[in-house]
């Protein structure tokens, strides 16, 4: 995914890209039903796999998220140059990416199972972590 930072004083005022990397934590009771094929599962993952792809790797990748506080001007160039972009009503920051990110997952999420944290990587050394906890 790429982003641009709307009136940032440093080079990612520019659009530039990242291979992020998304850690979803969830948790729940573990089914007991002994006749389950999901025994001892709090979900299967590749159950959370399609949902996290389907609402969030699906939607970001390959696009371009800048902030609709941009310029007219310059929110016309991105959408003259780029087929699958979005128009974002924040900062388009890791932190407040992953924050929208656990706003699409956390109502969707199977029955009994709740959305702990999301862990957002940037780059090697740049991350940004959501809680439940704290939200």
């Amino acid at each position: 995914m790429a982003h641009a930072l709307w009136n940032y004083d440093g080079p990612c005022r520019n659009i530039h890209g990242h291979s992020y990397q998304l850690f979803v934590t969830v948790f729940g009771e573990t089914i007991t039903d002994q006749s389950s094929t999901k025994l001892g599962m709090v979900v299967d993952f590749s159950d959370l796999k399609k949902i996290v792809k389907n609402n969030i790797v699906d939607v970001f990748d390959h696009s371009v998220v800048i902030s609709s506080k941009a310029s007219q001007p310059e929110i016309e160039r991105v959408e003259q140059m780029f087929d699958k972009f979005y128009v974002v009503d924040y900062q388009p920051t890791c932190e407040s990416l992953v924050t929208d990110m656990a706003s699409r997952l956390i109502n969707i999420l199977p029955e009994n199972v709740s959305l702990f944290s999301l862990k957002l990587i940037e780059t090697a050394t740049s991350w940004a972590e959501w809680f439940a906890s704290d939200n």
